[in-house]
Parts: C-alpha cells; structure tokens; sequence
C-alpha cells in the first residue's frame, strides 16, 4: 500500500466517522439510511454522462452489491433494536476485517502479507474493544444483538470482496461506484415504497438536504475505498477503513466532552498499532 493510498483511506475513515457524529436526522432508521442511499446516488446521477457505462462482466458485482448492502441494511436496523447499537456496531465493524481477510484469500487469491495479517487482527482486536467502551462488558449483549452484529459484518465483508472486484474489474473505480450508488439508491427507493408507501416520500423530501449532506460525504468516503482496494490488497483496505471508529471515539472525547476510559485507552494502543503493522505492510 503506497503512502498516498494509506492516507487517502484515513482521510476516507475520517469523513465517515464526521457525518455519522455531526448529521442528525429526524426520522426513524429505516428511513434515515434510505434517506442517505438516496442522497448518495443523487449525487452520483450527476456523474453519470461523465463515467463509462460498466462492462457485462461488471454488473454481476453492481448486483451482488446491492444485494449485500440491502443485508447489511437490514442486519444494521435490527442491531439498533436488539441492543445497544454504541456496542454492537463496533463488534460488528471490527469482525469484519478478518472476514474480508479470509474471504479474500478464499474468492480472490490474495494472501495478505505476514505483518499486514498483523495489522489486520490488531484493527480488528481494538474495534472491538471499543464496543466495551464506558466499562461495559461483553456479556451484557444479548444474543439477538450479537447476531445482528455478527451478522452485519458477514455483510460489510461480502460487499467489500464484491465491490473490490467489480471495482478492478471495471473501466474505472468511479464507473463502478457511480453506477453502484444509482441502482442501489434505485433499489431502496423500492423497498421503502413497498414497506412505507407513498407517505413516505414527503417525509424524506422534508429531510431532502441531510440527505445530499450524508450522502456525499458517505459517498466519498466509499468511492475513496473501492478506488484503494484496485491499487492496494483488499483486507488491509477493509482493515484501515475501519479506523473510523477511533476517529469516531476521539470526536466523543475531544468534541462531546467524553470520558477516556481504559477500555478505550487499550483500543486505541490496539488500532494504531495495527494501523503502523499495515502501513509497513
């Protein structure tokens, strides 16, 4: 991974941990993520006449994508209900690195190397740590919260693999992320119609410029990825986009006034270390 890769991934981590600290939306969350896959493929309309309409061979992935990330929705709404979404979010984020690792080496061949393994197991181990943050311990996750957690890094590690490829695959990675973004917000338009109905629409479009805030940030943040994972291994990418949530718990602290606590002293320790171990990687 080139030094300008490494920290345009940080600097993609960073804007993904701003806009879920910083943009409030009120609506249920249902249909504030439909509202941000709206706003991100909004944006990305725009790019359309400006990118090559994808290959044959390239949609299987824009598919499969948009089958994965309708999961990862899914198992992200039901870890909010399950339990405390401050606690499983971070276990379900810091599984998915080592997924994306072993799916990697399984769907695409590549074997990271031994200290980007390191690394890797290292961002991973202090994600999850964060998700003991404040003192809480693990056991006090239900196991319906655990499997919605679980289960939404089963997701994130099945799109990353799929958009990787389909990225590499493509003429370019903002082809890929331009056509991504439009059919997957095409499809949540869809499923919020057949779960919502009509009534839905005016409620979202009340909410219309968060909509365009997150999803270009969100949007960024992701064509910033996929770009990275057709120049880098796809797993140390995975793994160093999950530096958001340090991000996200230095803004806690330094911005919100949030305490430092061992268990987020540990992590941290944990996530940079992995970041160095990748980065020499």
């Amino acid at each position: 991974m080139t030094l300008f890769v490494f920290f345009a991934v940080l600097a993609a981590a960073a804007m993904h941990a701003i806009w879920n600290a910083l943009v409030k939306v009120h609506l249920d969350r249902f249909l504030s993520i439909t509202l941000m896959t709206l706003g991100m493929g909004a944006v990305a309309l725009l790019a359309l006449p400006f990118v090559e309409v994808p290959k044959a061979e390239v949609w299987p992935y824009i598919i499969a994508s948009v089958i994965f990330h309708t999961g990862y929705r899914t198992f992200l709404i039901g870890a909010y209900k399950a339990g405390d979404f401050a606690q499983t979010y971070p276990l379900a984020r810091g599984t998915a690195p080592l997924l994306a690792a072993l799916g990697g080496i399984v769907a695409v061949a590549e074997v990271p190397a031994p200290l980007a393994i390191l690394g890797i197991v290292l961002l991973s181990a202090g994600t999850t740590v964060l998700s003991f943050r404040g003192g809480a311990h693990l056991e006090r996750l239900n196991l319906r919260a655990v499997g919605f957690a679980l289960g939404t890094s089963i997701f994130i590690a099945s799109y990353t693999l799929s958009d990787g490829s389909g990225a590499r695959l493509a003429a370019t990675a903002s082809s890929y992320a331009a056509w991504l973004f439009v059919c997957d917000a095409l499809w949540a338009l869809v499923l919020c119609l057949i779960f919502r109905g009509p009534k839905a629409l005016p409620v979202l479009a009340r909410d219309w410029k968060a909509g365009v805030y997150t999803g270009v940030l969100s949007g960024t943040a992701y064509w910033i990825v996929m770009w990275a994972m057709t120049k880098a291994p796809i797993a140390s990418v995975a793994a160093l986009r999950e530096t958001s949530i340090l991000f996200a718990m230095m803004i806690s602290v330094f911005a919100l006034g949030e305490k430092m606590t061992g268990w987020r002293g540990a992590a941290v320790l944990s996530i940079v270390a992995g970041v160095v171990a990748l980065r020499l990687g």
